[in-house]
């Protein structure tokens, strides 16, 4: 999670009758749930003006939660939570990012107990993807992976570098890259992000045949907020990012000051060194 000086609104037990869960009588007769939801936002804005089309509705936001839980029903209040989180994130443009609890005081166990709730946190991440082709209509298939992105749940694309032609990495004759980067905004976790690009991916007919060899299109993680990870599946910041001209030149384009979370540099200082070495080293 980000760890940003959000200023927070909060909602605080909103009753809503609902049917969700396991029994038959649970989703049939329905029950009372109690939602509870802090808003991380920026008011400072809003403060200033006194102006309401600059602040989150909460009056809004409360009216959205209690149709959304009416309109849908879960067997778990971990699915209902998870959803109606990624909606209110969809919906309220303002929102950074949410910490939303649903309590369930009439859960039928047989024993007694006040309630039961489940609390979750979820935020827009910002990450940067990177974008390659060298097959077929180079142009065209990064054009389909920015569309497919776009109209991915979860995601928000902000900026895109231009298209640059690029020279083959890694040995393999073949025909020249077409690559560029752009910055995403998702509340999708890295491995979940990792399997959208790979379905679009797949939608391009991408083969993984040659390590480094020719393919319709390739897309990489290369940042994900200041996270470090590395996994048998996927490693962050994308390995040797900072040694690829194809990655620093339109990647510096697009977020100049953005620093490496492990080498502590600029983004620009390192398309700059990587520069200096291809002068001294051709």
């Amino acid at each position: 999670m980000k760890q940003l000086p959000y200023d927070e609104i909060q909602i605080r037990d909103l009753e809503v009758f609902a049917h969700h869960g396991v029994f038959s009588e649970e989703t049939k007769l329905g029950q009372k749930f109690l939602v509870s939801l802090t808003m991380y936002t920026n008011t400072r804005t809003a403060g200033i003006s006194d102006c309401l089309a600059q602040s989150i509705d909460y009056g809004a936001v409360c009216r959205f939660m209690t149709t959304f839980l009416r309109e849908h029903t879960y067997h778990l209040i971990e699915a209902a939570a998870e959803h109606l989180a990624s909606a209110l994130l969809q919906q309220f443009p303002l929102l950074c990012g949410v910490m939303l609890e649903i309590k369930k005081p009439w859960a039928p166990i047989g024993l007694p107990l006040d309630t039961v709730s489940i609390k979750i946190q979820r935020f827009w991440h910002d990450a940067y993807i990177g974008l390659g082709s060298n097959l077929g209509d180079k142009r065209g298939y990064l054009d389909f992976a920015v569309e497919r992105l776009r109209q991915s749940a979860g995601c928000r694309v902000k900026e895109i570098s231009s298209y640059m032609v690029t020279k083959p990495y890694g040995g393999v004759a073949q025909d020249d890259f077409l690559n560029a980067c752009l910055h995403l905004q998702t509340y999708l976790p890295p491995m979940e992000l990792l399997g959208v690009l790979h379905g679009i991916e797949q939608e391009a007919h991408r083969e993984r045949v040659i390590h480094w060899g020719p393919r319709t299109l390739d897309l990489d993680i290369l940042l994900y907020d200041d996270l470090v990870m590395e996994t048998e599946l996927l490693t962050i910041p994308h390995l040797q990012m900072h040694l690829r001209d194809f990655v620093l030149q339109p990647l510096a384009q697009i977020a100049p000051y953005l620093k490496h979370p492990v080498l502590g540099k600029t983004i620009a200082c390192l398309a700059k060194e990587r520069e200096q070495e291809s002068e001294t080293c051709p």
